[in-house]
């Protein structure tokens, strides 16, 4: 406590009952002991008001840090599932186009250049 070691104490009570006497010494530490106390409860709750609100702080940062990410992460999905869904779309024309026959030339003797071949 303030670096005072037991002599250094000792020295100071002496003094102390030779200023302030035998009968209000008891009285006046009885209220050093009691303001030191108090001084250490009202030390004591600004330290843990701080840490309360330290930690409400860092919690609000990380519930923002995780709707971001949420939101990132939401919007990849969404993009991803129009992705699939577009590339559903044209798969499915595609395969619709690629069933329908195809049209034969006029003329069966035709090839595929327009020149009429001899059989």
């Amino acid at each position: 406590m303030f670096g005072i070691g037991g002599p250094e104490l000792i020295i100071i009570l002496v003094v102390a009952l030779l200023v302030i006497g035998p009968q209000k010494l008891p009285q006046m530490l009885k209220g050093l002991g009691k303001g030191v106390a108090e001084f250490k409860r009202m030390g004591n709750d600004v330290k843990s008001t701080l840490d309360m609100e330290v930690e409400r702080a860092e919690s609000e940062a990380r519930k923002k840090e995780v709707d971001a990410e949420l939101a990132k992460r939401k919007k990849a999905n969404e993009e991803a599932s129009n992705e699939q869904a577009a590339a559903e779309q044209t798969s499915t024309e595609d395969d619709s186009a690629s069933s329908e026959p195809k049209a034969e030339t006029a003329e069966a003797g035709t090839s595929e250049d327009g020149s009429k071949e001899k059989a």
